[in-house]
């Protein structure tokens, strides 16, 4: 008879082994999965029927969707115009490219959803102005990369789709909620850390916005956002589902990038797509593997075996909470971001809901713990690409992000003490 010890040992061991061996997540969450299903004697065909059941949701649609307008937006000179609205909302303040950079990635991060998007979109227009204008090329860096982590927090973010989905169906339209105050206290925290840098160093107040040019630049900044207004007004609103909210921002994108500003063209169209096409397997592939783990996990009781560990150390919530905290920090310099919600939310979920904590809460902390993980290496992903736009040393990046990491560790732990924050909004308009 099968011992559940050296079963959980086999899922556990096979998996961290894998991992240090740099093989894909995904095949690595299968492997681990077949291999303790071999040792349980379960039959393996059990495994592809979850991995296909992993995958048969409608609420999924919705991130095809969302990668597919950021794809376009972003082709269809989006970031230029971002950068130009966030310019006239801050650009006076000193050290006003760094406010720019920080309040045009909160803009950019409303339509792609995406860090590494919204890093190397904006930072391939921002990192070469502010070097241009007399910033540091590490500072630039800095406070791209840091501030591209708004993207994962604030709405429409597909990581809080797969939250959404890894939660047992928590309702998308409470975590888009959840993540706008959030999203606004983070781009403070940075806004205030990069103007105390600025201060510091010196640098000097930005060039004031002709005034026949401020009409035009909020006009097209403001047709540059319509897309989250419409998947956020449509799902807040009752109209849409969160995949219609996408389908129909994804034909504005489309028109608007092709037929009003025409700087997508139709050839560009086959490459958009195939982009698309290829991010979108790839995380339908990891999503379905992560279900087959995660049925391998709850039928041999993980989660409630992790709860009733962390409850034996404290019966202190806050205790357990900031444990939870360091660990999934921990695991954000190993892991990516999809994996970790896919495989840390049903392990953890259970229990901070065992001592009264709202999902939707939980799925914040989760997600900005994530998105913190993107700046650490060894697979910062967000802080590599950064990087390599500014022509910086891995060192260097890491450095210079470290005084907004901090400022970044100060507003995971008000969202995680101050349920308030996160869940106010939710509970006024009754998602």
């Amino acid at each position: 008879m099968a011992n559940t010890a050296i079963a959980v040992t086999i899922l556990v061991a096979s998996f961290v082994l894998l991992v240090l061996l740099r093989f894909p997540i995904a095949l690595t969450l299968i492997a681990s999965s077949l291999l303790t299903c071999l040792y349980l004697d379960i039959p393996l065909p059990i495994i592809g029927q979850q991995m296909v059941q992993g995958i048969n949701s409608f609420s999924l649609l919705a991130i095809p969707f969302f990668i597919l307008t950021g794809q376009i937006m972003s082709e269809g000179g989006l970031a230029l115009r971002l950068v130009n609205l966030a310019n006239l909302c801050v650009g006076r303040i000193r050290g006003g490219l760094a406010m720019v950079n920080s309040v045009a990635c909160m803009f950019f991060g409303n339509i792609s959803g995406s860090a590494v998007a919204d890093a190397s979109s904006v930072g391939s227009v921002m990192i070469p102005m502010m070097k241009q204008k007399g910033y540091d090329a590490d500072y630039a860096v800095g406070v791209t990369i840091s501030s591209a982590i708004q993207g994962v927090v604030v709405p429409p973010s597909h990581n809080l789709v797969l939250y959404s989905l890894a939660a047992g169906g928590i309702s998308i339209s409470s975590l888009f909620m959840a993540g706008i105050v959030p999203g606004f206290v983070l781009l403070l925290s940075l806004m205030v850390t990069g103007y105390l840098i600025a201060r510091k160093r010196g640098y000097q107040k930005g060039e004031p916005v002709p005034k026949d040019q401020i009409k035009g630049i909020i006009l097209h900044g403001l047709l540059s956002l319509t897309p989250a207004v419409i998947i956020l007004g449509g799902i807040i609103s009752g109209w849409f589902t969160a995949t219609e909210s996408g389908a129909m921002a994804c034909v504005y994108a489309f028109l608007l990038s092709t037929v009003v500003y025409r700087e997508v063209k139709f050839p560009q169209i086959w490459t958009i797509l195939k982009r698309t096409m290829k991010t979108v397997s790839m995380v339908f592939f990891l999503i379905s593997a992560s279900a087959a783990f995660g049925w391998v996990l709850a039928y041999l009781k993980i989660p409630a075996m992790v709860t009733d560990l962390l409850l034996s150390i404290s019966d202190n919530p806050l205790i357990i909470l900031f444990i939870i905290n360091v660990l999934l920090l921990l695991l954000g310099a190993p892991m990516d971001m999809a994996p970790m919600i896919l495989i840390m939310t049903p392990i953890l979920l259970p229990v901070v809901t065992s001592f009264g904590m709202d999902p939707v809460q939980f799925g914040i902390i989760l997600i900005l713990n994530a998105g913190i993980g993107l700046l650490t290496p060894p697979v910062g992903t967000v802080l590599f690409v950064g990087c390599a736009i500014g022509k910086v040393s891995i060192q260097q990046g890491t450095k210079a992000m470290m005084p907004f990491f901090y400022a970044m560790l100060i507003v995971l732990l008000l969202i995680t003490y101050v349920p308030g924050l996160v869940m106010w909004l939710p509970n006024l308009v009754g998602q």
